[in-house]
């Protein structure tokens, strides 16, 4: 999960609030007192910190409750809305003019992982219908022209590069030039990165951009810096006034609340975060629908773009069946494939806004396990699929042998089966409404939400 640590004690000092008996002054303290330890824990920077806890313990305490909901519920509103605040406010997306070739160019120090990023931005707008290319004006970096190339060859994106060039300049513009021939709608310049120093990054930034005149000119900073990302923005910001960042290895990093908060602050427009080093593991960052996620509420906007890059359809009446609890294995093991379409589930139910009450064995379901999963139904009689309460320990000995597995595989395949309904009834009930005061992400509307709950 991203930011799993500042996720885990954020919803930890929601739900005592929720639990609470009286949202009065000592519960309110008690819930600040939680939120700064979860805050300074992610490296966020300490004055930050406490203006944030001093402006939502004043609005706790002080606000006048809007109509039709409980003082615990607009102080859940409050630390929404404070925390949506301090990262951003509103989304910024990459822009992409149709019919021209949109010059789009990378930049960042090295390590900060701009060469993967650069072959993750290309795979993302691929996905949505845009023809991309990649150009490597990387002459700097030994291995450079052959990590890129590899990245992308497997994606089928058109490719340019020079290895016998040092003038990154040039292989830039004869890049583009080729690119341009073959119609892509975005081209993305990778260029050499520089070992801890913003000068001569900034300087190589302000040629290249002066030779190809690109549209748009992203940073790459490295989350696992904290609140030091802060350093690299401004600078960035300060050179070019067309700038944009993106924030790199936030899955695993437990300075990343720090390296966002820290580059919102430079006042940098954070256009994507990478979540993972996975190929499709880059998201458009989305500051309303993340601190959902931290909170245990969801982005419904990231997930309906994970199903749409997914290309999966959703039969509404499958979608009933499963919400109601009615499915069968065969219907549990179609889900599951579906569901990993989109990448690793945890990751997919954390969008859901359900991954902190889902077990850990159910989300680390492993694209192995499938495939024996798969095996074991073909062995099941179609009762046995229909109603798995048939299914005792008898009927598991011979399921494992007719399927070459073990019975405690059988077993937990049924186990499984069983949680699902048990969180898919959960969900199902959930009434179809947002937290009080809440803003839905942007191009969403209460009309698609029912559509998706089914």
């Amino acid at each position: 999960m991203v930011l799993e640590k500042l996720g885990e004690g954020l919803r930890s000092a929601i739900n005592k609030i929720l639990r609470s008996n009286v949202a009065d002054k000592a519960a309110v303290e008690e819930l600040v007192k939680e939120l700064q330890r979860a805050l300074l824990t992610s490296d966020v920077n300490v004055e930050l910190v406490f203006e944030l806890s001093e402006r939502i313990q004043k609005k706790a305490l002080d606000e006048t409750l809007p109509p039709g909901i409980s003082r615990r519920e607009h102080i859940v509103k409050i630390v929404y809305d404070e925390l949506t605040n301090i990262l951003g406010k509103k989304a910024y997306p990459l822009e992409i003019k149709p019919g021209k070739a949109n010059i789009i160019m990378l930049v960042g120090i090295q390590g900060s992982g701009k060469t993967t990023t650069v072959s993750k931005i290309a795979r993302y707008l691929n996905k949505r219908g845009i023809k991309t290319g990649v150009v490597c004006a990387d002459t700097f970096r030994a291995g450079a022209y052959e990590q890129l190339y590899q990245l992308v060859n497997e994606l089928n994106i058109p490719f340019y590069g020079d290895q016998n060039s040092k003038n990154s300049v040039a292989v830039a513009k004869k890049g583009i030039e080729q690119l341009q021939k073959e119609s892509c709608e975005a081209i993305i310049v990778d260029t050499s990165g520089r070992h801890k120093e913003e000068k001569g990054l900034m300087k190589e930034m302000q040629e290249i951009a002066k030779a190809i005149q690109p549209q748009e000119i992203i940073l790459v900073v490295d989350g696992t810096l904290g609140q030091q990302a802060s350093t690299q923005a401004r600078a960035f910001k300060d050179a070019t006034n067309i700038g944009s960042i993106i924030v790199t290895k936030l899955d695993g990093s437990a300075r990343g609340g720090g390296a966002l908060s820290a580059v919102t602050a430079t006042g940098a427009p954070i256009k994507f975060i990478g979540v993972g080093e996975k190929i499709e593991e880059i998201e458009s960052f989305n500051p309303t629908g993340f601190v959902g996620r931290l909170l245990g509420m969801g982005d419904l906007q990231s997930l309906l773009d994970k199903v749409r890059e997914a290309e999966i359809t959703t039969d509404k009446d499958a979608a009933m069946t499963f919400l109601s609890g009615r499915f069968t294995l065969k219907d549990f093991y179609n889900s599951m494939q579906q569901l990993k379409k989109m990448g690793p589930l945890s990751k997919v139910l954390e969008l859901m806004g359900v991954g902190a009450k889902v077990p850990k064995d159910l989300k680390d379901i492993a694209d192995d396990k499938m495939d024996y999963w798969k095996v074991m139904l073909q062995s099941m009689t179609k009762e046995e699929l229909v109603n798995p309460k048939l299914i005792d320990r008898s009927r598991i000995i011979r399921i494992a042998r007719g399927s070459g597995t073990q019975t405690r595989d059988v077993k937990e395949l049924i186990d499984q089966y069983f949680v699902a309904k048990k969180m898919a009834k959960m969900m199902g009930k959930r009434r179809i409404r947002g937290k009080p005061g809440m803003q839905l992400p942007p191009g969403i509307t209460p009309e698609q939400i029912r559509k998706w709950k089914g």
